[in-house]
């Protein structure tokens, strides 16, 4: 036990965080779980999804500073290496999404003869002050 005030209240202070950091490191190691076991088991249509959510629920604990960022980002980065050479290993790829076409306005091209017809204001040179 501690003695002085402030370390009592430190102490209490740090039991509080750690039993409400417990379901969010638990909520961590439960999604990872899932997306390895897919992984493993090469269902490769769920696991995409599954590392997916296990990487929002990571990024979470580490907003909330339950893990460190660099942590939370070492076990992302571990969890995509694994699905990607699941992925690169199965014969099977999955069907490429279509990629969304962006609608780009067409601007009316200006003819040559409009362009040049328009006149430009003369340039107003400025006289210096004497110094």
């Amino acid at each position: 036990m501690t003695s002085k005030k402030s370390a009592q209240k430190a102490e209490r202070v740090a039991q509080r965080k750690a039993e409400r950091n417990i379901p969010i490191r638990s909520s961590v190691k439960t999604y990872i779980t899932k997306a390895r076991k897919l992984i493993l088991a090469n269902d490769l249509d769920a696991a995409p999804e599954a590392v997916k959510q296990a990487a929002i629920v990571l990024d979470k604990a580490a907003q909330k500073g339950v893990l460190h960022p660099n942590n939370a980002a070492r076990r992302k980065s571990r969890l995509m290496k694994s699905l990607n050479a699941a992925l690169a290993a199965s014969p099977k790829k999955l069907a490429a999404r279509p990629k969304k076409q962006v609608k780009k306005e067409e601007k009316p091209i200006e003819s040559v003869e409009s362009v040049e017809a328009i006149e430009k204001p003369k340039r107003v040179r400025k006289k210096k002050a004497p110094e």
